[in-house]
């Protein structure tokens, strides 16, 4: 199964816009702001190229471990890695991993699919990591609430850009 890397890098950017959306002053610009303590002077004193392209190399790592997590027949790739024969398209596993493919290949390629694995990935998997972190920092429900929003929001996009764009 190939990668999509355009999907990947469309994908990388949506943690930005939605950021770009999400903690400015139309969304939870203040909220964030007084639940971190941050100043906007503060804010301005920050790399933003280092910090823009951080984010942008991080999302690419989320796009792509959301590939194997949204996309559900990069599974059979992994089960049948250590047959005799994987790799060569003329081989018995070959055909039939070829046979799979043409009949299941496209199902559950959708974005409704991938937004509904990124949502829940990001409840299992982000949420718990903001919210412990932000125990240990006494940081406020507030500020669990609006870093899990986010990650909810940015990981169902992501989802969907990556599961539905074939």
């Amino acid at each position: 199964m190939d990668i999509n890397w355009l999907a990947m890098l469309v994908a990388a950017l949506i943690p930005l816009a939605v950021g770009a959306l999400w903690y400015s002053p139309m969304l939870f610009a203040n909220a964030w702001m007084k639940a971190t303590g941050l100043t906007e002077d503060a804010l301005k004193k920050g790399n933003m190229a280092l910090i823009f392209g951080l984010t942008f190399v991080f999302s690419f790592m989320l796009a792509m471990i959301l590939n194997s997590v949204v996309i559900h027949q990069t599974h059979v790739y992994s089960v049948l890695l250590d047959e005799p024969g994987f790799g060569d398209p003329n081989s018995e596993i070959g055909k039939w991993l070829s046979d799979f493919m043409a009949k299941y290949g496209q199902n559950y390629r959708s974005f409704k699919h991938g937004a509904l694995h990124g949502t829940i990935s990001a409840i299992f998997f982000a949420l718990p990591l903001v919210a412990i972190n932000a125990l240990f920092e006494r940081r406020s429900g507030r500020y669990i609430a609006i870093h899990a929003g986010y990650w909810i929001v940015t990981l169902a996009l992501m989802g969907g850009v990556v599961c539905g764009w074939q």
